[in-house]
């Protein structure tokens, strides 16, 4: 009997889920560059082509909601109101990520689990560079979409990396502000205030384009 595709994707997503799950907790544990793919095969109990055909690099399992954030950012931009202009509809999801403690803007323990391991591995530091340049591309072509522009388009491309840089600046600040105070209101005020005062310098940048 063959297995119904609603069902086939429900297995694929927990075994993803599975395997991202175990690799993260080893991670933690012993350090992302000490953790071999036979290792995270072995804790999920699946085998290591399974892994690879999840993840085609170990980094895509500790940063696995890469692709579900780029989709909320495009999201954001797609499906905004007509009344409210791009830089603005981004600076209002900055606030309700943090309002609803996504996990891209949450300040807790396990975030600096998180951080740290980052901060640990050279592998992971040059991948989060990676992402966000990666990520800033995503905007830029969103952005362009929005004002009808080439995806190429200048000021597209100087709103999104001066977007990116504001969104990095608050994170990494807002995470120290939590290793400081171990309060997680705090440092989402430290990321939201950052957010706001670069979304300030980007309105002033691109007055007189569509994205203001």
């Amino acid at each position: 009997m063959s297995i119904p595709s609603d069902l086939r994707s429900r297995k694929r997503l927990a075994t993803r889920q599975g395997i991202s799950n175990a690799a993260t907790r080893l991670f933690f544990e012993r350090g992302f560059d000490q953790v071999t793919v036979d290792e995270i095969a072995a804790a999920a109990d699946v085998g290591r082509m399974t892994v690879f055909n999840h993840f085609p690099r170990k980094e895509d399992m500790f940063f696995d909601r890469d692709e579900e954030g780029r989709e909320l950012l495009r999201e954001a931009l797609q499906q905004r109101d007509p009344g409210i202009a791009p830089i603005e509809t981004l600076r209002l999801l900055a606030h309700r990520l943090a309002e609803e403690q996504s996990p891209y803007v949450c300040f807790t323990a396990g975030s600096q689990s998180f951080i740290a391991t980052i901060d640990s591995s050279e592998t992971l530091k040059a991948r989060a560079r990676a992402i966000r340049d990666e990520i800033a591309q995503v905007v830029a072509v969103a952005l362009s979409e929005c004002a009808g522009r080439q995806p190429d388009d200048a000021d597209a491309q100087l709103a999104a990396s001066l977007l990116l840089a504001t969104w990095s600046v608050a994170l990494l600040q807002a995470h120290q502000a939590y290793r400081r105070s171990q309060d997680p209101a705090a440092a989402k005020a430290v990321f939201l205030a950052i957010v706001d005062k670069g979304t300030i310098g980007l309105n002033v940048a691109l007055a007189d384009t569509p994205y203001v």
